[in-house]
């Protein structure tokens, strides 16, 4: 990586273990959640019936004020949330926090399901509009009016914006990009391009022509990715019991090495999977209740009912479905050659296997930043050895380093058969430096084994079924319609705050911005793009996870006086 690179990285890492992989963040998520389910009597639970009914229109009238209808709305929010944080997302929880990471997920999304009540009731009732005669709604808007807080409605709106590129757009684009490079061979700036210009055309026609494509993707969509998911169940049915089982034993425990994956502890997989979980069913980020805000409806705890639908269908059925093919395929703990991304690498001082168990608690602790004398794995202690990063220069001959005094680290594994080649492909041979762990010399690539996340990961568990290497496919082609649905979907939101901030006028400029941006990250570094997602997404959920706890008592009243009437 160059010194650019490296600077945006270390930038984005200290805000990250600020705002989203901070100790608190978790928490503060899953106990707003946990609070407003109990205090308004677990209404993902008893109210699940009635926001069908609602969603079906058998509780509106047909001309309750709004652009949308229910189920327009509903599709709207889950092309946002229905996006890569599927496919890819789920598959990069698993791959760093192992099964336990899914039950935190599911965790996330139950509790979930009352957040969106909460966020969108409230939405609803403080919309207004705007001086084109649009609907505009969102939590800037019941934080300026319904707590009169104007200050932090604008950081709201202004972290919004930053989220709409950095988590609803700049990772559809990047993982289409590389499914499309990876099943079709298309060179990712050429997919860019045509994804972009594609965006361009349904974005320019506003929420109405969003909506529609939206609801015609959706559904398509969905039954695409089941059929290819369940030919890798029913191919490896007898690991779906098993891969159900260590999802719940792992849950309170992390998750134990297996293969080429090195174990993650509790922490780090409880972290990832409400992380993650966020990610993909966006309950406390305050994305959902923008779409939510057009729908046409009376009264707003009706469309809160409505969204209650969404982290049920998003993570608790989507995500279950593949988070279960990645574990059941055992592709999450193999090793395939790739070509390394300078982000995900460490060369690391000493010679490390993941066959040596003491080598696999070392480098455990190390990548989970253990802090202690012994790792217990399988029940046995072992002592912890000083996991150290590289520096030097070290001899590397037809593309094989000849050192070992130094262990080459790949998306978490230890790696296997690397080559060091120069541009073009051919190996490289002389002297090669390492600085603090990072390749320095210019010109060399690695490619070799290692384990592989995102929706790489999702596509090789995707082989592993009746269809053999057809199976993929479905991954690429559900992974561009759930990819660009959410791209789509997102703009609006960006719409919407942009237009709070600075009025309409400014939209038309910001589409063209947004849809730059989903051309230039099909070119970007994967873990670079997911980790900014990680970075804007917590800086909208913390303002908005407040807003809606000050006005609890509020929200309580809305739901007795909605089934009063």
């Amino acid at each position: 990586m160059d010194a650019f690179t490296i600077a945006v990285e270390n930038v984005l890492l200290a805000l990250d273990n600020l705002l989203g992989s901070a100790l608190y963040f978790p928490y503060v998520l899953l106990g707003v959640g946990c609070f407003f389910t109990i205090y308004l009597g677990f209404p993902q639970v008893r109210y699940f019936k009635r926001a069908w009914g609602v969603l079906l229109g058998r509780h509106t009238r047909p001309d309750a004020e709004g652009d949308t209808s229910h189920l327009q709305a509903l599709s709207t929010a889950l092309s946002g949330t229905v996006g890569t944080g599927n496919i890819g997302g789920v598959a990069l929880a698993i791959f760093l926090g192992g099964p336990a990471a899914l039950f935190w997920m599911w965790a996330t999304a139950f509790v979930g399901m009352t957040t969106k009540f909460v966020e969108v009731t409230i939405s609803h009732k403080y919309r207004v509009k705007d001086d084109k005669g649009e609907i505009a709604g969102g939590p800037m808007y019941f934080m300026e009016r319904g707590l009169n807080m104007k200050w932090l409605a604008v950081f709201f709106a202004a972290a919004t914006v930053l989220s709409t590129i950095g988590s609803g757009n700049m990772p559809q684009s990047n993982n289409m990009a590389e499914g499309l490079y990876a099943s079709f061979d298309i060179p990712t700036w050429a997919s860019g391009v045509v994804l972009a210009g594609l965006l361009a055309l349904v974005i320019i026609g506003g929420i109405k022509r969003i909506a529609r494509v939206a609801t015609a993707i959706v559904p398509a969509m969905g039954i695409l990715y089941a059929v290819g998911a369940f030919a890798v169940l029913a191919t490896n049915y007898h690991e779906v019991g098993p891969a159900f089982l260590a999802v719940f034993e792992d849950a309170f425990t992390g998750s134990a090495a297996s293969g080429g994956f090195l174990g993650a502890t509790f922490a780090y997989a409880f972290n990832r999977g409400v992380n993650r979980g966020l990610f993909s069913n966006e309950a406390g980020q305050g994305s959902a209740p923008i779409a939510h805000a057009s729908a046409r409806a009376d009264e707003p705890v009706s469309e809160g009912l409505v969204s209650i639908l969404e982290p049920f269908l998003d993570t608790l059925v989507i995500c279950t479905l593949t988070g279960i093919v990645i574990l059941s395929s055992g592709a999450w703990k193999d090793k395939f050659d790739n070509e390394f991304d300078g982000f995900d690498t460490v060369f690391v001082a000493g010679a490390y296997t993941d066959s040596e168990p003491q080598h696999v608690a070392s480098l455990h602790a190390y990548l989970n930043g253990v802090d202690a004398e012994t790792v217990t794995l399988d029940g046995v202690a072992y002592e912890v050895g000083q996991v150290e990063r590289a520096t030097g220069a070290f001899a590397v001959v037809d593309g094989r380093i000849e050192e070992d005094t130094v262990t080459i680290l790949h998306k978490r594994s230890v790696a296997e058969d690397v080559r060091f080649l120069m541009a073009g492909g051919s190996p490289f041979s002389g002297t090669v430096d390492v600085e603090n762990g990072a390749l320095a010399t210019p010109g060399v690539t690695l490619r070799g084994k290692s384990l592989v996340h995102s929706v790489r990961l999702t596509s090789e568990a995707f082989k592993r079924s009746f269809f053999g290497d057809y199976g993929q496919y479905a991954v690429t082609i559900g992974l561009v319609l759930f990819a660009f649905s959410t791209a789509i979907a997102w703009s609006y939101y960006g719409d919407r705050a942009i237009t709070y901030l600075f009025g309409t006028r400014w939209v038309m400029p910001y589409r063209a911005a947004y849809v730059l941006a989903f051309f230039l990250a099909t070119v970007l570094d994967t873990s670079l793009v997911w980790l900014v997602s990680a970075v804007t997404l917590a800086l909208m959920a913390l303002p908005n996870l407040l807003g809606i706890v000050l006005l609890a008592r509020e929200m309580k009243a809305a739901v007795r006086d909605y089934w009063q009437d």
